[in-house]
Order: structure tokens, then sequence, then C-alpha cells
């Protein structure tokens, strides 16, 4: 599909025929996603360029109208919506605007490169696709109209260059005295007409022409002709062929007002600066933000360096109000007055004088730290666009301007290497700070010894240049071990930045604070509120626990406060940090972190069931993502003796952090809780007091207290318990205590339940556990039926994990009847449901019982591989009944192949490592030693 909007909106069809659209809104709402197509345009943008400043109430539903019909007209995936607003689903080249100024450029291109004939024919094919004023259906939408009008008119004035070129010059004299007659004050047409009547043989009209033009400049704007005028009247005078046409500027000569040469390298921002300059050739204006210390202003600099043509670098922060930013740019291009105004010649104000020092002119304009002063900078760009169609606009800052044509290039702090990165100067952060402390402290290197801590340093800085750079200036009177350890106190560490540099930018703490400074208060307060979580938040998560509209959050992420990414709204560590200070100053800490595990509890109470259904998927996805905000709640309970709220949010986590393998990590949290609980018991709590030991004994080591705590609970829940509120418990409870010594009578008693009557999936465990039962009392074939029943019954209800649990289990079973090649098969199915669960624990266990059936197979290397893929997961998992397993079957691998001195070790190693108390566990511990009784008696028969 096209769009035109180079006059009326009309969206052409793949025929070519006009697309219906409706009335006038639908209209606008088009021509203003058009002009931005394949770019989201927010939502604020397309009220102003609809209804203008004043829009109606109720304008955000009266937009989404809008937006649904247009929908309805082209298609509903032609038109996204994003968090951020809509996006039209277009190749640029398919709106005519956008295809009329590629063609410009091209054309432009060719007129300098000494092709008039090429010129000619792309301008040509440039102004043939006006149908009248542009954006006529955007009537809000002046400036991006005039700046279109303006180009056109550029375009124009080429295209008559390059007939002038090819010697047209007769042709040209009519059409270039109408130009003039609309555009008195246009210096080119008045010096392409003289050159046009200079070639028609006409050369005193074409001086009285530059005669009429001093005139004229003099009354309406002050100013004497400029240099291309000026050039054209000697070259009539002196009767030169080339009549003014400016020479190109040699290399060399470019205009480079405010570009101080840099002091340092520059590092780490290749791929950021080419993509900087391929900006820069396709948009008029590009917008560098980001945060504070990013490395925006340098890598500006470095693209303005590159950047051919003249160049003017304004820096605005020294700016203090809104009158000044003119100012400030006429001082940079060393504008100055140059003559006293007459009585009766009114003075010509700041932006008026930019416009006639501008006008003609080829200039790329560097406006740098302009976030104190984004509405003015905002006006004058947009004005000076719109009215100097050879300028082009580069903007740092912390928030984009807004404004219509406008390129935005976040920059983000540079790559940083994960913590166990092994070769450290692959990435950029590490680079620069290698760079800088080599600056400071000759020699310096980052190497086998002090590479983890630099790591350490540059993650924990976010990967921040400024951040980094301060680090590596403290290597002066500290070593790198130091800089590590004292970077808690981040903004007391990093204190000493350039005496040269701007206050802000000297200490690590006025950075941020320069942009804390700048928010309004419920801005503020959302900022400070949003550090109660430890890895960002959803917008509606953080709608609830900061008891703010969630518009704030864009606002904050329009401002880099914040970063959105994969759908969630999260800060930088540096400045996490300095706003949890601003929260702590407030009072409202508590009340805060009492919000959010609130919140994280109703969602534990939420996605806990789900986590036993078809949905599971879902929701351990939905877990994995707030992770970090469950185990922050979970402490936060704990600090604060709320051990009521601590011991439900750690019973509900449990199910959870079992399917993922999270081992040592919530151990440890249900350690500390148990710690801190002490003594106190709370009967209506007992399942969730069970978990949290249960829990606690995850990674094994049971001391005295944790061994006590397993003996409590067996007294307080009997083997046939069923969970009324901790669903999870039932498949841990036996587990780790053990089932009654009498087999029989625990078949009996759980054959007796009203297993038919149990909420589905605590049917399909009971039905497991029966088989379990029935197996170890030597009833096979029951078992099998069992084991098949509880299968069925958990894919009924679509629950993998219990599959897998049901699928181990029946392949231990045909293991324990000599059938290794069922078992075999078994284990690949459960552990192709583990990998699509990502479950690592149940893969690690597959991988060793499948290693158990290869061996039996006489599979040694099969067996090897798995026991080794098995260890590796466990160790990362903490796992450690599987890491002992593996162990086991590493060590019986390299028994049967007669290696008995690693057999040996292997198998000692397993024996150290396997839990001890656990009643799972006793199969491997009995494995274990009839191994290395084996290995006794093979070294002893040697």
């Amino acid at each position: 599909m096209r769009f035109q909007i180079l006059g009326p909106t009309t969206a052409l069809g793949e025929d070519g025929e006009p697309v219906t659209l409706g009335g006038p809104r639908v209209r606008a709402l088009l021509t203003l996603l058009a002009l931005h197509a394949g770019r989201i345009v927010g939502a604020e943008q397309l009220v102003d360029g609809m209804y203008g400043p004043r829009p109606p109430e109720g304008v955000a539903n009266a937009l989404q109208s809008q937006v649904s019909r247009l929908r309805r007209a082209l298609g509903r995936d032609l038109v996204e919506f994003h968090p951020a607003g809509y996006r039209l689903v277009a190749d640029p080249r398919d709106v005519d605007a956008r295809r009329f100024e590629l063609l410009t450029r091209d054309g432009r291109e060719a007129l300098a490169g000494g092709e008039p004939g090429q010129a000619a024919e792309l301008l040509r094919e440039a102004l043939e696709l006006w149908r009248g004023a542009p954006l006529a259906d955007a009537p809000h939408a002046e400036a991006a109209a005039a700046a279109l009008e303006e180009l056109r008119l550029t375009a124009t004035e080429d295209r008559v260059q390059a007939d002038l070129d090819l010697g047209r010059h007769r042709d040209l004299v009519a059409e270039l005295r109408g130009l003039i007659a609309a555009h008195p004050l246009r210096e080119r047409l008045r010096a392409q007409l003289m050159r046009a009547l200079y070639g028609s043989g006409r050369q005193a009209e074409a001086l009285a022409v530059y005669d009429e033009a001093r005139k004229l400049l003099d009354e309406e704007l002050g100013v004497e002709p400029g240099a291309e005028l000026a050039a054209a009247h000697l070259a009539v005078l002196r009767a030169d062929p080339a009549l003014g046409a400016p020479p190109p500027p040699a290399s060399g000569q470019r205009s480079r007002h405010g570009l101080r040469a840099q002091l340092t390298s520059f590092v780490g921002r290749t791929e950021e600066l080419a993509r900087l300059g391929d900006r820069l050739r396709d948009n008029r204006l590009v917008t560098l933000i980001g945060p504070g210390g990013a490395g925006k202003t340098r890598l500006a600099i470095e693209a303005s360096a590159q950047a051919p043509g003249d160049v003017c670098f304004v820096p605005l922060a020294p700016v203090s109000d809104a009158d000044g930013v003119p100012h400030a740019v006429l001082a940079a291009l060393d504008i100055r007055d140059a003559f006293l105004h007459a009585p009766d010649r009114p003075t010509l104000d700041p932006v008026s004088r930019l416009v006639t020092a501008l006008t003609g002119r080829e200039l790329l304009l560097v406006l740098d730290n302009c976030e104190h002063l984004v509405a003015a900078t905002a006006e004058l760009t947009d004005h000076l666009l719109a009215t100097c169609p050879g300028l082009r606009v580069l903007v740092t800052g912390r928030e984009a301007l807004g404004i219509t044509g406008e390129s935005i290039l976040p920059v983000a702090p540079l790559r940083l290497p994960p913590p166990e990165a092994v070769s450290p100067l692959d990435y950029p952060a590490v680079r620069l700070f290698a760079d800088r402390a080599a600056a400071v402290r000759p020699g310096f290197a980052v190497d086998a010894g002090n590479g983890a801590q630099v790591v350490r340093i540059c993650r924990a800085l976010d990967g921040l240049p400024l951040a980094i750079e301060l680090a590596a200036a403290r290597l002066r009177t500290l070593s790198v071990s130091d800089v590590a350890a004292r970077l808690d106190d981040r903004f007391r560490l990093l204190t000493r930045g350039s005496r040269t540099a701007l206050p802000r930018h000297q200490t690590l703490r006025a950075v941020v604070a320069w942009s804390w400074d700048l928010l309004d208060e419920d801005e503020q307060r959302m900022a400070r509120r949003l550090t109660a979580f430890a890895g960002g938040a959803r917008a509606e998560a953080a709608e609830r626990v900061c008891g703010l509209p969630e518009e704030l959050l864009f606002s904050l992420a329009e401002k880099s406060l914040v970063e959105f990414v994969d759908g969630r709204f999260r800060m930088l560590e540096t400045i996490r940090a300095f706003c949890a200070e601003r929260l702590m100053e407030s009072g409202e800490g508590d009340t805060i972190r009492d919000a959010h595990a609130a919140y994280y509890l109703d969602l534990l109470l939420t996605a806990d069931p789900k986590l036993r259904t078809a949905d599971q998927l879902e929701w351990l996805a939905r877990l994995d993502e707030e992770s970090g905000e469950l185990d922050a709640a979970v402490r936060w309970a704990t600090e604060t003796e709320r051990f009521e709220l601590g011991l439900r949010l750690l019973a509900h986590s449990a199910c959870y952090w079992w399917m993922r393998g999270h081992r040592g990590t919530s151990a440890n949290l249900a350690t500390g809780l148990l710690a801190a609980l002490g003594d106190t018991r709370f009967p209506a709590l007992d399942e969730e007091y069970v978990m949290c030991v249960l829990v606690s004994a995850w990674t094994g080591g049971l001391d005295e207290l944790l061994r006590a705590r397993l003996d409590e609970v067996r007294h307080l829940l009997p083997i046939d318990y069923l969970p009324a509120r901790v669903e999870f418990l039932m498949m841990l409870l036996s587990m780790f205590t053990g089932p009654p010594a009498d087999f029989e009578m625990t078949y009996e008693l759980l054959k007796h339940k009203r297993v038919q009557n149990l909420p589905p999936w605590q049917m399909a465990l009971a039905f497991g556990g029966q088989a379990f039962v029935l197996q170890v009392i030597g009833r096979l074939d029951e078992a099998v039926a069992q084991f098949e029943s509880s299968l069925a019954a958990f894919k009924a209800i679509g629950e993998r994990w219990g599959m897998v649990l049901i699928l181990s289990g029946l392949g231990s079973l045909r293991q324990l009847q000599g059938d290794y090649r069922a078992a075999h098969a078994l284990t690949n199915e459960a552990l192709a449901l583990a990998r699509e669960l990502g479950a690592n624990t149940e893969i690690a266990e597959g991988l060793c019982r499948r290693g158990d059936a290869l061996i039996h197979l006489d599979d040694a290397e099969g067996a090897r591989a798995d026991y080794e893929g098995a260890a590796e997961l466990a160790r990362r998992n903490g796992s450690t009944e599987n890491l002992a397993w593996a162990y086991l079957g590493l060590g019986e691998v390299a028994l049967a192949g007669g290696d008995l001195d690693e057999a040996h070790e292997l198998l000692t190693l397993a024996r150290e490592t396997c839990p001890v108390g656990w009643y799972s566990t006793e199969e491997t511990r009995a494995r274990i030693t009839a191994a290395l009784a084996e290995v006794s008696r093979a070294v002893s028969e040697r």
C-alpha cells in the first residue's frame, strides 16, 4: 500500500486505487502516522497534530476511536499499537513525502557530483509527487508542513541550478521571476535569475536584479547581500562564465565552530558511531538520549568531527533560561552585532538573526545537554529546520524534543562482560577502564590476576562511561581490589573527576543528582518508590506498589531515569542506589516495601496453582521474570520480622523454586527465615512452616537443628496428610521424611483415601504415590497400572512436570525389571518434557537415569557423557542429590573399564556429596556403598 500526503491524504491499494478512509480526523491520523512510517508516534504527538493545543475532553478515547476506524480501513496489521504510541507498518519509501525527501537528496548529490542531467531528472520526479498543500488533512502540523514546503522550494532551486548547468538559460527566466515574486527574500533565486539573464545575453538586467535585491535586503532585514548573491554580481561584472557557482570547500577549510580536540581516546562506540552517521545522512534532526554519564556528548563530538561540511557545537549546559538558547547558538557561530541600528530600523530578534545567518547554508548544528531547556530547544530547532533547508541538527539530552521529524537514538551504557568472562577485554566497558587506568597508572593492564575485579567494577557501575572513568581515576591511590570492595558506597568513592568538567560531571552523585533535580515532585516520588523493586517492574506492578499512575513511568523513561526493556521498567543500579537513598529520607520505605511484598504474595497465590496445570509454561515464564522480586520480598519479611508474611511467601514459592531448580538460593532464604523465627509458631500456618523446613533441607548438610525441625515435621503432618493450602507439600513431604516402616500399612492408608474426590493434580500425584509403594512391596504389575493411571491423569490436565515425575518412575521400575531398552525410551520421553519446561534439575536426574540404562546396554561412552552433563547441571543448580548420583555413575563407568583408582576417587566424592538424612537418597547411598565394596574387592585381587 502507498500513501500520499503531499496534498489531500490518500491511501492507495496494491491496484493503485484509492482506499476509502472516512472523515477528516481519520485522514489527519493517517497523515501523522505516514509522516513517520515505520516508527512509533506518541499518543500526545498525535493528539497535538489532530486537535491542536486545546483538545476536547476524553481525547484519549477519541484517539482510540479514530485508530480503530483507520485500522478497519487499512487492515489491522498496518496500524500497530505500542505502549509508547502507534506505528504505521509501511516502508518509508511508500510515503510520497519520504520518497520526495530521498529523491531530493539524491538529486542534490548528483548535482554536487557534476551530473546535472541526472540531478534534473531526479528532482523533477521528486517535485511531480506534489499535488497541493502538504499535510492538508493535518491542520495542526504547521511546522512539519512548513518544513516540507521549504524543502520543496529548495528542490526547485536545485532543479533550476541543474537546468542552468545544462544551458537552459532562456527557458528559466520567466519561471524564476515568478518564484521571486512569491519569495522576494530568497537570495539564491535572485542569483539564479542573474545567471539566467546573463546566459540569455541580458547583462544589464542581471545587474539590475542585484541592485533591487540589495535595496530590499537592507530595508527589510538590515543586512547586506550574502556570499552567493555577491559572487553572482561580481561574476556578471567580470563576465565570468561560472557566474557565482560557489566552489566546494577545500579540504581542511571546513568551519568547525566550538569543536574541541579531545585529550583521551574514543573507546567502545564504533557501532554507535556508524549508526549515528547513518542517521545524520538520512534525517535532518537526530536526538541522542540516555542517562547521565552514558557518553552522549562524546559520541556527538566524534560524529561531528567526521561529518562533512560545516559544524557548530553549542554547549547548552551553562545556559540557565529559555531566552539564552538562541543567544548561545549565535555566540557559538561567532555572530556579533556588526552595525548600529538606525532609529527607524527595528532591532532583529536573535531567532531572526539565526535564520538570516543559516538560510542557504549547509551546516550541522549540535545542541548539547539540553535536558533542562527541552521546550526552548525544541521550539528553536523546529523553527530553524523549517526555515533553513540546508541545516541538520544533532541534539543530546536525557529526553527527546518531541517534534515532528525527530529521529531518536538511545545511547546505552557500554556492553558488559558476564561475571565469568574468559576474555574481559572483548567488552567495551572493560577496554575503557583499562585505557583510563593506564593513563593514571602507567603499565596497568587487565590480566588474569585482576580481570575478575575489573569485571565486577564495570558491572557494578552499569557500564556507564563516566562512572568507569571516575573509578579508573581512583587507581592513582587505590588498588583494583580496593576500588571493587568500596563500590557499595559508590557515591563517596567516585568523587574526583576532571577539574575542567562541569560541576555535575565531576562526581557520580552530581551526575545522578542533576537528573533527579529535573524531575517534578510526582516523578521524584515514583522514582524513589520504584527502588522497592530489585529488578524493575511491569507497569501494573509499579502502579499498584508505588500508588501512582503508570504515566509517570513513561515520563521517567522519556527522561532516561528508567529504561523499558522486555516489558519492564528498570533502573540502572547507580540511579537506583541514589533514588533508594531518597526513599529512606522520605520515610516511606517500610510502607512501600510492605506494598511490594503484598503484591508479590498476591501474584504467588494466583500463579502457584497455575504451575500445576496446562498453563504452567506461561506461569513459569511469568515467575522467571519476577524471581528476583520474590527473593527480595522474602528477605524483607525476614529482616523486619513479618513472619506470617514470610512463611506464606516462601511456601507458595516452593513449587516454582523446585521446578526451576533454585535449590541453593531458596534453601538459604528458608534457613534465614527459620533462624529469625526461632521457637515462634503460628498454628494456622502449620503447612507453611513445614514447607519452610523442607525447603531449608534442599541442599543437604543437615545440622542438628534442622534434623530436629524435620522430626517436628514428621509429627506435625502424617504421611497421608492432604494439604489444604499448600498443595505442593503433598509431593515433598514423603520425599524428605520418608514413609512409615510398614509399607503394606502405608499402601492401605493411601488406598482407602478418597483419591477420586481429590483436586486433579493431587489425584494424579496420589496415583503415583500408590504406584511407588506398590513397587517397594514387590507388586510390580499393580505398580505399572497405577503409574499409567497417574500419567493419564497428569496428561489430562496437561501438567508436564508431573508427567516427567511419573515417566521417570516408570523408567526406574522397568530398569528394576531388567528391561533397559524400555527404561531408556521412557527416560528419553521424560527428558524431552523436562527440556521443554527448562527444568534443569529434572534434566540432570533424567541424564543420570539414562546413564544407568546405557551402562546395562554396554554403551559406556554414552553413559559417561550423560553423567558428565548431569554433573554440570547439578553443580549449577546446587542439586547435591543429582551431583552425587552423577559421581556414582561416573565411578561405575570407571569401575567397569578397570580404572580402579579413578573409580575409588569418584565414588568417594559421591559418598561425601550425597545428602544424609533424606529418604529419597537412600538408594543412591546403598549403590555407592556397594560400588566402593566392589572396588575394594577388585583392588585386593590385583
